[in-house]
């Protein structure tokens, strides 16, 4: 297996998989934030993850501002300067650096956020095939009303969530459940879709959760 890092633009981009891959998984994350190859072994096609940095999690990964939820930090609503590193920037890179044929599907996801942003990313642009968002913060104000009026363009979608996340006690946040229920029936008539419950919270298994995603979204 591949695996080998370079730094473009000043973030570290972390690359992971095989010499001929079929479909490219492109994760934002933590600066040393990895995924278990065990698991990304089981995804059944030849692939490569490249998950590159993302510095300000609550700036670079929000679609739009909004007031904390929680703690004292806004969102900055960064997510198209993101998008914009990623797609113009990134996946260049990647093309000439891996060889990358032309039909190499492409599957954007992530984390909590993160996984907010992939959806919010494939709404945004016809390049991806997939989406896989575990435990996203669907929760995010304003996401609902921008689902309804922007369609995803992935024809594939994945989405999870812990089976106790909606039980926490900040109001805004315990919305997930029914908000990522509601995602998924606006997909549903469009997509491919599949919500999986995982057991336990939000912090339980993250890594292994974020593997499992982007395994389920290649099998879509």
């Amino acid at each position: 297996m591949m695996k080998e890092s370079f730094v473009l633009d000043g973030r570290t981009v972390r690359l992971f998989g095989d010499e001929t891959p079929e479909i490219l998984f492109l994760q934002p994350a933590d600066d040393g934030e990895t995924l278990p190859p065990e698991s990304m072994r089981e995804c059944g096609v030849p692939f490569v993850h490249a998950a590159f940095e993302v510095k300000d999690w609550n700036r670079d990964l929000s679609p739009w501002e909004a007031p904390p939820v929680f703690g004292k930090n806004a969102f900055g609503g960064g997510a198209a300067d993101t998008l914009a590193f990623l797609t113009e920037r990134l996946l260049p890179e990647l093309r000439v650096r891996l060889g990358l044929r032309d039909d190499v599907r492409l599957c954007v996801g992530g984390y909590s956020l993160a996984g907010l942003f992939a959806l919010w990313a494939a709404s945004r642009t016809e390049l991806f095939d997939a989406v896989a968002a575990a435990s996203p913060s669907v929760w995010f104000p304003g996401w609902l009303d921008y689902c309804r009026e922007n369609p995803i363009h992935a024809k594939n979608v994945y989405l999870s969530l812990g089976d106790r996340e909606e039980r926490t006690k900040n109001p805004v946040m315990a919305r997930v459940g029914d908000c990522i229920r509601e995602t998924e029936a606006l997909l549903r008539p469009d997509h491919a879709v599949t919500l999986e419950w995982n057991p336990g919270g939000h912090f339980q298994d993250p890594a292994g959760r974020t593997a499992k995603a982007f395994c389920r979204a290649a099998a879509l």
